[in-house]
Protein backbone atom coordinates (compact mmCIF):
# COMPACT_ATOMS: atom_id res chain seq x y z
CA UNK A 1 0.00 0.00 0.00
CA UNK A 2 1.36 3.18 -0.83
CA UNK A 3 2.81 5.47 2.12
CA UNK A 4 0.42 8.55 1.76
CA UNK A 5 -2.78 5.97 1.29
CA UNK A 6 -1.73 4.49 4.92
CA UNK A 7 -1.07 7.52 6.71
CA UNK A 8 -4.26 9.09 5.42
CA UNK A 9 -6.37 5.75 6.56
CA UNK A 10 -4.24 5.68 10.06
CA UNK A 11 -5.36 9.55 10.75
CA UNK A 12 -9.04 8.34 9.91
CA UNK A 13 -8.93 5.24 12.01
CA UNK A 14 -7.67 7.47 14.81
CA UNK A 15 -10.69 10.07 14.59
CA UNK A 16 -13.97 10.36 16.47
CA UNK A 17 -17.00 7.89 14.86
CA UNK A 18 -18.52 10.56 13.48
CA UNK A 19 -15.29 12.06 11.61
CA UNK A 20 -14.45 9.07 10.57
CA UNK A 21 -17.74 8.50 8.91
CA UNK A 22 -17.84 11.84 7.32
CA UNK A 23 -14.08 11.47 6.14
CA UNK A 24 -14.92 7.88 4.37
CA UNK A 25 -17.84 9.50 2.55
CA UNK A 26 -15.24 11.87 1.17
CA UNK A 27 -12.56 8.65 0.04
CA UNK A 28 -15.41 6.62 -1.18
CA UNK A 29 -13.12 3.55 -0.54
CA UNK A 30 -13.97 0.73 -2.56
CA UNK A 31 -12.89 -3.07 -1.88
CA UNK A 32 -12.89 -6.10 -4.06
CA UNK A 33 -12.59 -9.21 -1.75
CA UNK A 34 -12.08 -12.69 -3.47
CA UNK A 35 -12.15 -15.36 -0.99
CA UNK A 36 -9.86 -18.49 -1.07
CA UNK A 37 -9.34 -21.05 1.31
CA UNK A 38 -5.95 -19.91 3.04
CA UNK A 39 -5.49 -16.71 1.38
CA UNK A 40 -7.76 -13.91 -0.35
CA UNK A 41 -6.91 -11.43 -2.28
CA UNK A 42 -8.35 -7.52 -2.26
CA UNK A 43 -8.35 -4.33 -4.46
CA UNK A 44 -8.64 -1.26 -3.07
CA UNK A 45 -10.24 1.38 -5.33
CA UNK A 46 -10.45 5.32 -4.21
CA UNK A 47 -13.62 7.74 -5.13
CA UNK A 48 -12.29 8.14 -8.52
CA UNK A 49 -11.95 4.41 -9.62
CA UNK A 50 -8.02 4.97 -9.15
CA UNK A 51 -6.44 1.50 -7.91
CA UNK A 52 -4.86 2.17 -4.47
CA UNK A 53 -3.52 -0.58 -3.62
CA UNK A 54 -3.96 -4.74 -3.79
CA UNK A 55 -1.64 -7.72 -2.10
CA UNK A 56 -3.43 -10.78 -0.83
CA UNK A 57 -3.89 -11.69 3.25
CA UNK A 58 -4.28 -14.83 5.36
CA UNK A 59 -8.11 -15.72 5.17
CA UNK A 60 -8.42 -15.69 8.74
CA UNK A 61 -10.32 -13.40 11.56
CA UNK A 62 -6.69 -12.32 12.23
CA UNK A 63 -5.62 -11.87 8.65
CA UNK A 64 -8.45 -9.53 7.69
CA UNK A 65 -8.16 -7.32 11.26
CA UNK A 66 -4.63 -6.84 10.27
CA UNK A 67 -5.77 -4.65 6.63
CA UNK A 68 -9.77 -3.76 7.40
CA UNK A 69 -9.83 -3.22 11.30
CA UNK A 70 -7.62 -0.03 10.48
CA UNK A 71 -9.52 0.90 7.78
CA UNK A 72 -12.55 3.56 8.20
CA UNK A 73 -15.70 2.36 7.25
CA UNK A 74 -15.68 1.69 3.56
CA UNK A 75 -18.16 -1.06 0.72
CA UNK A 76 -16.35 -4.29 0.40
CA UNK A 77 -17.51 -6.68 -2.20
CA UNK A 78 -16.98 -10.63 -2.00
CA UNK A 79 -18.18 -13.54 -3.95
CA UNK A 80 -20.45 -15.58 -1.92
CA UNK A 81 -18.62 -18.82 -1.10
CA UNK A 82 -17.81 -21.54 1.82
CA UNK A 83 -16.49 -18.53 3.69
CA UNK A 84 -18.27 -15.76 2.92
CA UNK A 85 -20.92 -16.11 5.72
CA UNK A 86 -18.38 -15.43 8.49
CA UNK A 87 -16.42 -13.00 6.66
CA UNK A 88 -19.23 -10.68 5.76
CA UNK A 89 -20.47 -10.97 9.53
CA UNK A 90 -17.19 -10.07 10.70
CA UNK A 91 -16.44 -6.66 7.85
CA UNK A 92 -19.70 -5.89 8.78
CA UNK A 93 -19.30 -5.87 12.39
CA UNK A 94 -16.15 -3.23 12.10
CA UNK A 95 -18.78 -0.58 10.40
CA UNK A 96 -18.12 -1.77 6.99
CA UNK A 97 -20.86 -2.02 3.74
CA UNK A 98 -20.26 -5.64 2.89
CA UNK A 99 -21.90 -6.45 -0.45
CA UNK A 100 -21.92 -10.50 -1.24
CA UNK A 101 -21.91 -11.30 -4.98
CA UNK A 102 -23.73 -14.08 -6.81
CA UNK A 103 -21.20 -15.14 -9.23
CA UNK A 104 -23.83 -17.12 -11.19
CA UNK A 105 -25.54 -13.84 -12.24
CA UNK A 106 -22.13 -12.04 -12.76
CA UNK A 107 -20.98 -13.08 -16.42
CA UNK A 108 -18.40 -10.74 -16.40
CA UNK A 109 -16.32 -12.81 -13.36
CA UNK A 110 -17.74 -16.32 -14.38
CA UNK A 111 -16.87 -15.87 -17.93
CA UNK A 112 -13.77 -13.67 -18.07
CA UNK A 113 -11.28 -15.01 -20.53
CA UNK A 114 -8.96 -13.81 -18.32
CA UNK A 115 -9.70 -15.35 -15.04
CA UNK A 116 -7.46 -15.19 -11.71
CA UNK A 117 -7.58 -14.23 -8.15
CA UNK A 118 -6.66 -10.56 -8.69
CA UNK A 119 -8.89 -9.99 -11.90
CA UNK A 120 -11.42 -11.17 -10.04
CA UNK A 121 -10.65 -8.64 -7.47
CA UNK A 122 -10.37 -5.83 -8.91
CA UNK A 123 -13.71 -6.89 -11.22
CA UNK A 124 -15.36 -7.07 -7.57
CA UNK A 125 -14.30 -3.75 -6.42
CA UNK A 126 -15.04 -1.83 -9.83
CA UNK A 127 -18.88 -3.40 -10.14
CA UNK A 128 -19.60 -2.75 -6.50
CA UNK A 129 -18.15 0.97 -6.77
CA UNK A 130 -20.39 1.76 -9.99
CA UNK A 131 -23.38 -0.09 -8.92
CA UNK A 132 -24.26 -2.55 -6.10
CA UNK A 133 -26.76 -4.23 -8.02
CA UNK A 134 -24.99 -5.23 -10.68
CA UNK A 135 -23.12 -7.82 -8.53
CA UNK A 136 -26.95 -9.29 -7.99
CA UNK A 137 -25.98 -9.33 -4.45
CA UNK A 138 -27.19 -11.92 -1.76
CA UNK A 139 -27.52 -11.62 2.14
CA UNK A 140 -26.45 -14.65 4.48
CA UNK A 141 -28.09 -15.80 7.38
CA UNK A 142 -27.45 -14.85 10.74
CA UNK A 143 -25.36 -17.22 12.47
CA UNK A 144 -27.88 -19.22 14.73
CA UNK A 145 -29.94 -19.62 11.75
CA UNK A 146 -27.37 -21.13 10.07
CA UNK A 147 -26.32 -23.55 12.92
CA UNK A 148 -29.92 -24.84 12.66
CA UNK A 149 -29.87 -25.11 9.04
CA UNK A 150 -26.47 -27.26 9.24
CA UNK A 151 -27.97 -29.79 11.51
CA UNK A 152 -30.87 -30.25 8.77
CA UNK A 153 -27.83 -30.64 5.91
CA UNK A 154 -25.41 -32.73 8.02
CA UNK A 155 -29.09 -35.60 7.84
CA UNK A 156 -29.56 -35.18 4.22
CA UNK A 157 -25.61 -35.92 3.51
CA UNK A 158 -26.50 -38.85 6.21
CA UNK A 159 -29.60 -39.94 3.68
CA UNK A 160 -27.95 -39.41 0.55
CA UNK A 161 -25.15 -41.61 1.90
CA UNK A 162 -27.46 -44.07 3.08
CA UNK A 163 -29.27 -44.10 -0.70
CA UNK A 164 -25.96 -44.46 -2.60
CA UNK A 165 -24.92 -47.59 -0.24
CA UNK A 166 -28.39 -49.28 -0.34
CA UNK A 167 -28.08 -48.67 -4.52
CA UNK A 168 -24.75 -50.46 -4.67
CA UNK A 169 -25.95 -53.46 -2.01
CA UNK A 170 -28.50 -54.48 -4.55
CA UNK A 171 -26.59 -53.93 -7.59
CA UNK A 172 -23.81 -55.84 -6.35
CA UNK A 173 -26.97 -58.99 -5.66
CA UNK A 174 -28.16 -58.83 -8.96
CA UNK A 175 -25.50 -59.96 -11.08
CA UNK A 176 -25.12 -62.89 -8.78
CA UNK A 177 -28.55 -64.13 -9.74
CA UNK A 178 -29.93 -62.75 -6.14
CA UNK A 179 -31.74 -59.67 -5.14
CA UNK A 180 -32.56 -57.90 -1.45
CA UNK A 181 -36.15 -57.65 -0.71
CA UNK A 182 -37.71 -54.28 -1.24
CA UNK A 183 -38.39 -52.29 2.02
CA UNK A 184 -38.21 -48.61 2.90
CA UNK A 185 -34.17 -47.73 3.68
CA UNK A 186 -34.79 -47.11 7.48
CA UNK A 187 -35.56 -50.84 7.51
CA UNK A 188 -32.57 -52.16 6.10
CA UNK A 189 -30.43 -53.96 8.48
CA UNK A 190 -27.47 -56.01 8.23
CA UNK A 191 -29.96 -59.82 8.79
CA UNK A 192 -31.43 -58.58 5.19
CA UNK A 193 -27.79 -60.59 3.84
CA UNK A 194 -29.06 -63.67 5.80
CA UNK A 195 -29.84 -66.66 3.19
CA UNK A 196 -28.05 -65.30 0.43
CA UNK A 197 -24.84 -66.56 -1.12
CA UNK A 198 -21.91 -67.26 1.15
CA UNK A 199 -19.79 -65.48 -1.28
CA UNK A 200 -22.36 -61.89 -1.47
CA UNK A 201 -22.97 -62.35 2.39
CA UNK A 202 -19.56 -61.42 2.94
CA UNK A 203 -19.59 -58.31 0.05
CA UNK A 204 -22.50 -57.28 1.22
CA UNK A 205 -22.76 -57.41 4.88
CA UNK A 206 -20.61 -54.69 5.61
CA UNK A 207 -22.63 -52.13 3.41
CA UNK A 208 -25.97 -53.08 5.12
CA UNK A 209 -23.98 -52.78 8.58
CA UNK A 210 -23.36 -49.64 7.52
CA UNK A 211 -27.08 -48.60 6.02
CA UNK A 212 -28.09 -49.69 10.02
CA UNK A 213 -26.12 -47.39 11.51
CA UNK A 214 -26.75 -44.87 9.20
CA UNK A 215 -30.14 -44.89 9.55
CA UNK A 216 -29.28 -45.13 13.53
CA UNK A 217 -28.10 -41.58 13.09
CA UNK A 218 -30.45 -40.06 11.02
CA UNK A 219 -32.90 -40.84 13.63
CA UNK A 220 -30.66 -38.88 16.18
CA UNK A 221 -30.30 -36.21 13.69
CA UNK A 222 -34.49 -36.24 13.24
CA UNK A 223 -34.56 -35.77 17.25
CA UNK A 224 -32.37 -32.81 17.13
CA UNK A 225 -34.48 -31.09 13.82
CA UNK A 226 -37.69 -31.42 16.57
CA UNK A 227 -36.33 -30.15 19.05
CA UNK A 228 -34.80 -27.27 17.11
CA UNK A 229 -38.34 -26.79 15.51
CA UNK A 230 -40.29 -25.86 18.98
CA UNK A 231 -37.75 -22.70 18.87
CA UNK A 232 -39.90 -21.44 15.87
CA UNK A 233 -43.07 -20.74 16.32
CA UNK A 234 -44.33 -20.06 12.53
CA UNK A 235 -43.60 -23.78 12.31
CA UNK A 236 -47.36 -24.05 13.82
CA UNK A 237 -48.42 -22.01 10.55
CA UNK A 238 -46.25 -24.46 7.72
CA UNK A 239 -47.38 -27.37 9.21
CA UNK A 240 -51.21 -27.10 8.60
CA UNK A 241 -50.61 -27.87 5.13
CA UNK A 242 -50.77 -31.49 4.45
CA UNK A 243 -47.58 -33.13 3.50
CA UNK A 244 -45.47 -30.50 5.35
CA UNK A 245 -43.80 -31.49 8.14
CA UNK A 246 -40.88 -30.37 10.87
CA UNK A 247 -38.45 -31.00 8.26
CA UNK A 248 -39.84 -29.38 5.52
CA UNK A 249 -41.16 -26.26 7.23
CA UNK A 250 -37.88 -26.33 8.99
CA UNK A 251 -36.02 -25.78 6.47
CA UNK A 252 -38.47 -23.92 4.69
CA UNK A 253 -37.84 -21.09 7.70
CA UNK A 254 -34.48 -21.13 7.84
CA UNK A 255 -33.69 -20.64 4.31
CA UNK A 256 -35.74 -18.09 3.87
CA UNK A 257 -35.37 -16.36 7.44
CA UNK A 258 -36.98 -12.96 6.93
CA UNK A 259 -40.44 -13.48 5.10
CA UNK A 260 -40.52 -9.84 4.90
CA UNK A 261 -37.26 -9.84 2.47
CA UNK A 262 -40.35 -10.71 -0.26
CA UNK A 263 -42.67 -8.05 -1.12
CA UNK A 264 -44.88 -10.52 -2.92
CA UNK A 265 -45.29 -14.41 -2.16
CA UNK A 266 -44.71 -15.14 -5.88
CA UNK A 267 -41.44 -14.10 -5.67
CA UNK A 268 -40.67 -17.15 -3.37
CA UNK A 269 -41.00 -19.25 -6.54
CA UNK A 270 -37.83 -17.40 -8.41
CA UNK A 271 -35.96 -17.37 -5.53
CA UNK A 272 -35.95 -20.94 -4.78
CA UNK A 273 -35.41 -21.65 -8.66
CA UNK A 274 -38.53 -23.49 -9.23
CA UNK A 275 -39.70 -21.41 -12.72
CA UNK A 276 -38.41 -21.91 -15.88
CA UNK A 277 -35.29 -20.31 -17.22
CA UNK A 278 -35.89 -17.63 -20.04
CA UNK A 279 -33.99 -16.94 -23.17
CA UNK A 280 -36.92 -15.64 -25.57
CA UNK A 281 -35.53 -13.52 -28.78
CA UNK A 282 -38.17 -12.11 -31.25
CA UNK A 283 -40.52 -15.08 -31.84
CA UNK A 284 -38.51 -17.79 -30.69
CA UNK A 285 -40.26 -18.91 -26.88
CA UNK A 286 -37.86 -22.59 -26.51
CA UNK A 287 -39.49 -24.26 -23.44
CA UNK A 288 -36.68 -25.04 -20.78
CA UNK A 289 -36.43 -26.12 -17.72
CA UNK A 290 -36.50 -24.65 -14.39
CA UNK A 291 -33.58 -22.34 -13.56
CA UNK A 292 -32.21 -24.46 -10.11
CA UNK A 293 -31.32 -20.91 -9.23
CA UNK A 294 -31.97 -21.39 -5.23
CA UNK A 295 -31.43 -23.31 -2.72
CA UNK A 296 -31.33 -27.25 -3.80
CA UNK A 297 -32.01 -28.80 -0.22
CA UNK A 298 -35.34 -27.04 0.14
CA UNK A 299 -36.21 -27.14 -3.23
CA UNK A 300 -35.92 -30.79 -3.36
CA UNK A 301 -37.41 -31.25 0.11
CA UNK A 302 -40.49 -29.20 -1.49
CA UNK A 303 -41.07 -31.48 -4.08
CA UNK A 304 -41.10 -33.95 -1.99
CA UNK A 305 -43.98 -32.25 -0.31
CA UNK A 306 -45.40 -32.06 -4.08
CA UNK A 307 -45.40 -35.63 -4.25
CA UNK A 308 -47.06 -36.17 -0.97
CA UNK A 309 -49.83 -33.77 -1.87
CA UNK A 310 -50.82 -35.68 -5.21
CA UNK A 311 -50.69 -39.27 -3.54
CA UNK A 312 -54.34 -40.99 -3.70
CA UNK A 313 -54.93 -41.31 0.27
CA UNK A 314 -53.86 -37.24 0.48
CA UNK A 315 -56.82 -35.55 1.84
CA UNK A 316 -58.96 -32.98 -0.27
CA UNK A 317 -57.54 -29.73 -1.40
CA UNK A 318 -56.87 -27.16 -3.93
CA UNK A 319 -53.13 -27.95 -4.44
CA UNK A 320 -53.83 -31.42 -5.07
CA UNK A 321 -57.33 -30.33 -7.35
CA UNK A 322 -55.20 -28.53 -9.43
CA UNK A 323 -52.41 -30.92 -10.02
CA UNK A 324 -55.05 -33.69 -10.85
CA UNK A 325 -57.00 -31.69 -13.36
CA UNK A 326 -53.15 -30.65 -14.83
CA UNK A 327 -52.16 -34.74 -15.02
CA UNK A 328 -55.48 -35.50 -16.26
CA UNK A 329 -54.90 -33.26 -18.99
CA UNK A 330 -56.97 -30.82 -18.51
CA UNK A 331 -57.68 -27.51 -17.85
CA UNK A 332 -57.73 -26.67 -13.94
CA UNK A 333 -60.74 -24.41 -15.33
CA UNK A 334 -62.40 -27.36 -16.41
CA UNK A 335 -62.00 -29.09 -19.28
CA UNK A 336 -62.15 -32.60 -21.32
CA UNK A 337 -60.29 -35.32 -20.26
CA UNK A 338 -57.41 -36.18 -22.34
CA UNK A 339 -54.70 -38.87 -22.78
CA UNK A 340 -52.75 -41.11 -20.01
CA UNK A 341 -50.44 -39.25 -18.55
CA UNK A 342 -46.89 -38.41 -19.80
CA UNK A 343 -43.76 -38.62 -17.22
CA UNK A 344 -42.83 -35.45 -18.67
CA UNK A 345 -46.82 -33.85 -17.81
CA UNK A 346 -46.27 -35.82 -14.43
CA UNK A 347 -42.60 -34.09 -13.69
CA UNK A 348 -43.58 -30.74 -14.75
CA UNK A 349 -47.02 -30.83 -12.80
CA UNK A 350 -45.27 -31.83 -9.32
CA UNK A 351 -42.51 -29.04 -10.19
CA UNK A 352 -45.82 -26.78 -10.77
CA UNK A 353 -47.00 -27.86 -7.14
CA UNK A 354 -43.57 -27.43 -5.31
CA UNK A 355 -43.72 -23.80 -6.47
CA UNK A 356 -47.89 -23.80 -5.27
CA UNK A 357 -46.70 -24.95 -2.20
CA UNK A 358 -43.39 -22.86 -1.88
CA UNK A 359 -46.21 -19.53 -2.65
CA UNK A 360 -48.42 -21.03 -0.06
CA UNK A 361 -46.08 -21.58 3.58
CA UNK A 362 -44.61 -17.83 2.19
CA UNK A 363 -48.34 -16.16 2.17
CA UNK A 364 -49.18 -18.19 5.90
CA UNK A 365 -46.52 -17.32 7.14
CA UNK A 366 -46.50 -13.66 6.16
CA UNK A 367 -50.52 -13.20 7.18
CA UNK A 368 -50.58 -15.91 10.09
CA UNK A 369 -53.95 -17.31 8.87
CA UNK A 370 -55.25 -20.92 9.45
CA UNK A 371 -55.36 -22.79 6.40
CA UNK A 372 -58.22 -23.40 4.35
CA UNK A 373 -57.35 -26.43 1.68
CA UNK A 374 -60.73 -25.50 -0.13
CA UNK A 375 -59.95 -21.35 0.23
CA UNK A 376 -60.07 -21.06 -4.26
CA UNK A 377 -62.98 -23.27 -4.53
CA UNK A 378 -65.21 -21.46 -1.73
CA UNK A 379 -63.51 -18.29 -3.38
CA UNK A 380 -65.10 -19.73 -6.59
CA UNK A 381 -68.21 -20.53 -5.44
CA UNK A 382 -68.28 -17.02 -3.78
CA UNK A 383 -68.11 -15.18 -7.06
CA UNK A 384 -70.41 -17.10 -9.00
CA UNK A 385 -73.24 -16.69 -6.66
CA UNK A 386 -72.42 -12.76 -6.70
CA UNK A 387 -73.05 -12.99 -10.09
CA UNK A 388 -75.81 -14.66 -10.29
CA UNK A 389 -76.90 -12.44 -7.73
CA UNK A 390 -75.93 -9.35 -9.98
CA UNK A 391 -78.15 -11.06 -12.95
Amino acid sequence: MKKDTIEKLQVLAKGKKGQIRRMAAKQRLTVGLDLGDRASRYCILDEVGEKVSEDKLPTTKTGLDSLFAKMVPSRIALEVGTHSPWVSRHLAGMGHEVIVANPRKVRLITQSVKKNDRVDAEQLARLARVDPKLLSPIRHRGPEAQADLAVIRARAELVDARTALINCARGMAKPMGERLKKCDADQVKESMAEGLGEALQTVIGPLLKSVEEISRQIGVYDERIEGIGKRYPEMKLLTQVWGVGTLIALTYILTIEDAQRFEHSRDVGPYLGLTRKQRDSGDSEPELGISKAGDELLRRLLVQGAHCILRKDAPDSDLKAWGMARLQNRDPKGGQKGQKVSKKTRKKTVIAIARRLAVLLHRLWVTGEVYDPHYNRKAAEAAKGKAKAAA
